[in-house]
């Protein structure tokens, strides 16, 4: 009698540059006002009281942006900036707010990008746009984001 064994599931990791669950690729980011940065850098603001979160954020090179959900955009205090339509995966059409100016940083690498935000507890996405500003990469062997190994200790952009 053949006797059929379960395959043994992959047990996904965290890695030091990100976290991984089932084929998808995630990277745990810091999130920073940068109102709150511009007022310390003043001398108006106390470095502890820096308004900043850390999130894992769904790698996703076919968004844009980056996509915050309402509770980090509560947290870091971010005004909203305008009103914008846009459709998300399942072709639904929502209005949502623009908010920041929110700063991103991952490993030596930073930025400072506008944030769309999405309803409720909705995912973090990090999307495109503050990808290729801070020269960071999909490693699809290691499943994780990389600074990209081109530049390891400066970010570098095209400018042509």
């Amino acid at each position: 009698m053949l006797k059929l064994v379960p395959k043994e599931r992959k047990n996904y990791g965290t890695y030091e540059t990100g976290v991984n669950e089932m084929g998808l690729v995630y990277a745990e980011i810091d999130l920073i006002s940068v109102d709150d940065l511009v007022l310390h850098r003043r001398g108006y603001l106390d470095e502890d009281k820096i308004k900043q979160v850390k999130v894992k954020a769904l790698v996703d090179s076919g968004a844009y942006m980056l996509c915050i959900n309402e509770n980090v955009r509560a947290q870091l205090d971010l005004p909203i900036i305008e009103k914008q339509f846009g459709t998300l995966a399942d072709e639904t059409l929502i209005e949502f707010d623009v908010v920041g100016p929110v700063e991103v940083r991952f490993e030596n690498r930073s930025t400072s990008v506008r944030a769309t935000v999405l309803p409720g507890d909705a995912e973090i996405l990090l999307g495109a746009i503050p990808m290729e500003d801070m020269d960071v990469l999909i490693d699809p062997r290691g499943e994780k984001l990389v600074v990209n190994p081109k530049h390891p200790y400066v970010a570098t952009k095209h400018l042509k």
